[in-house]
């Protein structure tokens, strides 16, 4: 074959192939979460997706606060941080929130404990206060 038939050959098979559509991406929005550390009293804006009783879907905004007692994977995608709440009835409640969730509209710092710990699993049957940190 000679060099023109193997450019022909070439286009052809450029032709033949179906051509994708070159999206844009537009940048996301970068969100600025605080850094959260084990030993903060935080609340939580988690956006929740229900639906009615006629089955029309509808969004709401549940806050959730409590005492974050650990964070795995540092700033990575699968990052995530476990809060604890004492629910009514004395229940303690604790939830796993992924870090760069989407459904996670904003994180706002009540407060700061200090702690010597990375992992506060002790606090599950503890019954004392944290020392708040003076700042």
């Amino acid at each position: 074959m000679t060099e023109q038939e193997k450019q022909q050959q070439q286009k052809q098979t450029k032709e033949k192939e179906p051509q994708l559509e070159e999206k844009k991406e537009e940048p996301k929005e970068e969100r600025k979460l605080p850094d959260i550390q084990p030993g903060m009293v935080i609340k939580v804006h988690q956006k929740i997706t229900d639906t009615d009783t006629k089955g029309n879907p509808r969004e709401r905004i549940q806050i959730f606060e409590g005492i974050v007692i650990a964070r795995k994977s540092g700033n990575q995608p699968g990052a995530t941080f476990r809060v604890r709440k004492i629910a009514t009835g004395g229940v303690g409640v604790e939830k796993i929130f992924p870090l760069h969730s989407p459904s996670i509209l904003k994180v706002e710092i009540v407060k700061k404990n200090k702690v010597k710990r990375a992992k506060l699993y002790f606090l599950r049957n503890y019954r004392k206060k944290l020392k708040e940190v003076k700042e």
